[in-house]
């Protein structure tokens, strides 16, 4: 019988030999955050499945999550994470001029800065296109005036992903422009939202007469709606189930502060040292079924039953991801796929919640809101894994809100890829200064 050889297969273990030979020249743990993310980020290996002009390497959705954990396993700090390299480095690799690839995406990959995402507003949450951020053209730049909130890790950012409605003349989706907010300047006021977690992970942004260069529009002005799904699809099947997720072991940009510590400190068990760390920590399956082992819970069916479950959630999604990637390849899609991955992802978080809390039993109901506060349980029996439980429990409930409610991809799927009507309305044609607001 003839032995076929599977091209994707032998790519993958070329990558694979090439990322360990260049891991074994150039891993040192005593270089600096900032130092170690310049080398991984400029040789392509921070975001790998970025194309080359955008300091990635091309790889497939498989290729680069394989570098992910090859990195992991020979025992070096991995890429700089966040919305940057989840959101903003796809996106403007996909809509931006080389120039702004050159300016921006260089700046993510080598972790130099943090970005957050400025979309949601308090009246434009699940009708995102009814945002009313007003983007003034003043010469050779926008004036930017107006209110943004849910903003992961605001306070941690450098840059910011701004959606702003440059012309409201037209219908709402053709008036909006994406651009790139320095976060630095007076005029953008960042207030924490403290969560039942004890975490803040969320914010609410106050923009006020801020500036923003013309040359930072991505994607042309007024083409903003268009560039904004593109954000939303690496949103939605990153933070989806088997998309890989934006977790990280250290922050980049300048305000968190680790860029000048030793990339080697953060290798390892996950550093718990702050609430920034608390509020990122995972909490995956492996982690549950240790637990679960530790307390004896394993024989329990019900229990067994679940993590059967969590697993098969798992694999399902990670099969839907490599699909996605492979039609990707030819030039196809799968409609609706990206919002599947999202309902799957809530679907999981309910499930971990609800086994976690099985699992721990009456130590789940125990949680501290501060790294001070945390000590003391520390020194209970399994509480390191416990504290994670119910902090998940606790956080459970944001993933099927942020990033597109459960109810808006139901509604996605339904009326994009099942073709069923949609709610009369004229706000496709009317022009966004007449439409009613809401009271």
């Amino acid at each position: 019988m003839t032995k076929v050889e599977d091209p994707q297969i032998e790519s993958t273990e070329s990558t694979v030999e090439e990322i360990r030979a260049w891991l074994k020249e150039n891993w040192d743990p005593d270089l600096t955050v900032a130092e170690w993310w310049d080398r991984l980020g400029l040789a392509g290996w921070s975001a790998p499945s970025l194309p080359t002009n955008a300091f990635g390497r091309g790889l497939s959705r498989t290729d680069a999550m394989r570098v992910s954990r090859e990195i992991a396993s020979f025992g070096a700090l991995g890429p700089p994470g966040g919305l940057g390299l989840l959101l903003a480095a796809p996106t403007i690799a996909t809509h931006g001029t080389q120039e702004q690839i050159d300016l921006y995406v260089r700046g993510i990959v080598t972790g130099q800065q943090g970005w957050c995402q400025l979309f949601s507003e308090p009246g434009a949450g699940s009708d995102l296109a009814g945002l009313t951020t007003r983007a003034l053209k003043d010469g050779d730049e926008w004036v930017i005036n107006g209110q943004k909130v849910w903003t992961s890790l605001g306070q941690f950012a450098d840059l910011g992903m701004l959606l702003a409605r440059t012309d409201p003349e037209v219908p709402k989706h053709q008036g909006i422009s994406w651009m790139v907010l320095d976060m630095h300047q007076p005029g953008v006021d960042v207030r924490p939202l403290r969560e039942m977690s004890g975490n803040a992970m969320f914010n609410e942004v106050f923009i006020t007469d801020a500036h923003v260069p013309a040359s930072a529009v991505i994607g042309d002005v007024n083409n903003g709606w268009a560039v904004a799904n593109t954000t939303l699809a690496f949103e939605r099947s990153g933070l989806g189930a088997g998309g890989g997720g934006a977790g990280f072991s250290a922050m980049p940009g300048t305000i968190a502060g680790q860029l000048d510590r030793r990339a080697g400190d953060f290798v390892g068990p996950r550093v718990t040292e702050s609430d920034v760390s608390a509020m990122l920590a995972p909490m995956g399956p492996a982690a549950l079924v240790a637990l679960a082992r530790q307390t004896g819970k394993d024989k329990d069916p019900v229990i067994r039953q679940g993590l059967a479950k969590l697993h098969t959630l798992g694999e399902v999604a990670r099969f839907n991801t490599e699909r996605m990637k492979a039609a990707r390849a030819v030039g196809r899609d799968i409609p609706g796929l990206p919002n599947i991955a999202k309902l799957t992802m809530s679907d999981i978080m309910r499930l971990s919640r609800d086994l976690g809390l099985a699992i721990a039993g009456a130590q789940g109901t125990l949680h501290a809101y501060s790294a001070d506060e945390r000590k003391p349980l520390e020194d209970l029996p399994n509480n390191g894994l416990v504290s994670s439980i119910t902090g998940l429990a606790l956080h459970a409930q944001a993933p099927p809100i942020y990033g597109g409610t459960d109810q808006i991809q139901r509604n996605i799927i339904g009326e994009r890829v099942l073709g069923l009507p949609k709610e009369p309305n004229n706000d496709r044609t009317a022009r966004f200064s007449e439409l009613p607001k809401n009271g």
